[in-house]
């Protein structure tokens, strides 16, 4: 059966934490506040195969001029098939008019997002205030 996405901002917890923790997320020590961040999320693009939640990417955005997109997941085990592209791809395709698409990437993905589309923002850097561990 084929890959499916979704728009749905109810998501099953226990398989978004399952999720999380496969690519070791921090967020997970926090699973109610997880689920309320996505479900309050601009919008979510799910990925399924049938009833299991192989990946997701969310934005949070003003509506009008500027889209950010702090998660994109895969499972490990399904990582190169495709699968963050087409998350990617239906995101952007969602944002296309807008002024600016924004995201924060590790190093280890910055090629993947170049692929997508994203290019390094100029001079910038990024900065934060963070209470997790995994970065």
């Amino acid at each position: 059966m084929p890959i499916t996405l979704s728009d749905a901002l109810e998501l099953p917890q226990d398989q978004v934490v399952a999720l999380y923790a496969a690519n070791r997320w921090s967020s997970t020590t926090k699973p109610l506040a997880l689920l309320a961040a996505l479900r309050h999320s601009h919008s979510v693009v799910s990925a399924w195969d049938n009833e299991t939640l192989l990946g997701l990417g969310n934005a949070i955005s003003d509506g009008h001029l500027v889209v950010y997109y702090p998660h994109l997941l895969v499972l490990p085990s399904h990582h190169g098939q495709g699968i963050g592209a087409r998350i990617v791809a239906r995101l952007k395709a969602r944002y296309a008019d807008f002024h600016q698409q924004i995201l924060v990437s590790d190093s280890r993905t910055v090629g993947f997002y170049r692929k997508c589309g994203f290019e390094i923002a100029g001079a910038t850097q990024s900065m934060w205030i963070y209470d997790g561990d995994d970065h």
